[in-house]
């Protein structure tokens, strides 16, 4: 009996030692050679896969106990995909990322004012990123897919902050750009003020994108969307460089010349009567709700002053008064109409002239 009791005892102080090392173990830190490790789990991976596979790296000691411990506490359904382990992680914080899916997340921002192909090349640039959109006839199909009113991309994917992880693909995120400015749009939309001239929301979204390439000082934004406005509904020409810009394509080297403003073009608003075809860019939300909601006031005309804002007139007189005063004089100057623009253009002196 006595040696019966011993045995019990001696068995039950092993498995306890057992349990407390096992107990250490788990909440003991990985072996991370610096501040990191990056470790990528493929679709169908199982947890005896990562534990196998870290063990083999020299992350991860006794990768079959960690293997035995999910499996006995029923732990075992682990996502695919890719982690990052810290320094002072454990078998346990290891376990418990595998199980959540607590993936490498990475971002990818689409910047307003840009035109689709600058987005869709931004988008072909990040890593992790897959490219389903790479070649001409799978991009046609994707778009052809979106039935997009008009018939062009350009000003269909909203400009924002987009997550992503390895393995999601350029198509996933401009889905999530086209769904989000579908969204945005048809809410501006139903609560625009007064009679605009707009014959849809489609061609709201033509005047944003011209209003977001014409100003980058936010609070300018409604009145820049108010001189267009009273041109429209006056029967004015909008003459505004950025549309002559995106109609010169792959013609324009950066300098805007008077010879461009007279080239006819779908989307030289210099020479066409209305809004152009199509938006010119990526309009934010603010340039959209400038867009439906327009400031009131008198003026016709503005210029750039030469540091993001511009100077507003009721009158052609006044107006070429500040030509003279902010561009003729500053013309040997780095002189933008809108500093923040991807565009390397330098305005000219007649920008939203009289017809």
């Amino acid at each position: 009996m006595r040696k019966f009791f011993a045995f019990t005892l001696v068995a039950l102080v092993l498995a306890f030692a057992m349990v407390y090392a096992g107990f250490r173990w788990l909440h003991s830190p990985l072996a991370i050679d610096g501040d990191e490790f990056i470790y990528t789990l493929p679709k169908g991976g199982s947890l005896s896969m990562a534990a196998r596979d870290l063990e083999r790296e020299g992350v991860l000691d006794h990768g079959r106990l960690l293997t035995l411990y999910g499996r006995l506490s029923r732990q075992d359904a682990v996502r695919a995909g890719e982690y990052r382990l810290q320094a002072g992680d454990t078998p346990l914080s290891l376990l418990s990322k595998l199980l959540r899916g607590d993936v490498v997340t990475y971002q990818a921002t689409l910047v307003e004012g840009w035109t689709f192909r600058e987005a869709l090349s931004y988008l072909h640039a990040q890593p992790k990123l897959a490219m389903d959109l790479d070649d001409d006839e799978a991009l046609q199909l994707f778009l052809s897919e979106l039935n997009l009113p008009g018939g062009h991309p350009e000003g269909w994917f909203f400009p924002d902050t987009y997550q992503y992880v390895a393995g999601n693909s350029d198509r996933e995120i401009l889905l999530q750009a086209h769904r989000r400015m579908e969204d945005v749009l048809a809410t501006e939309w139903a609560n625009r003020v007064g009679e605009l001239p707009y014959s849809s929301s489609y061609e709201a979204l033509i005047m944003a994108s011209i209003v977001e390439r014409e100003t980058g000082v936010p609070q300018e934004r409604g009145q820049i969307a108010g001189v267009f406005v009273r041109r429209l509904e006056q029967n004015m020409r909008l003459q505004t460089d950025p549309t002559v810009i995106y109609g010169l394509a792959d013609n324009y080297d950066g300098n805007l010349r008077r010879s461009h403003l007279a080239e006819k073009t779908p989307y030289n608003t210099y020479v066409i009567k209305g809004l152009p075809p199509t938006p010119i860019a990526l309009p934010g939300q603010e340039a959209i709700h400038a867009a439906l909601h327009p400031e009131e006031g008198e003026a016709l005309y503005f210029v750039a002053k030469g540091d993001g804002s511009h100077h507003f007139s009721a009158s052609l007189e006044e107006h070429n008064r500040a030509v003279q005063n902010y561009q003729i004089k500053r013309r040997a100057q780095d002189y933008r109409s809108n500093p923040t623009s991807t565009s390397d253009a330098e305005t000219t002196s007649v920008e939203a002239t009289t017809e």
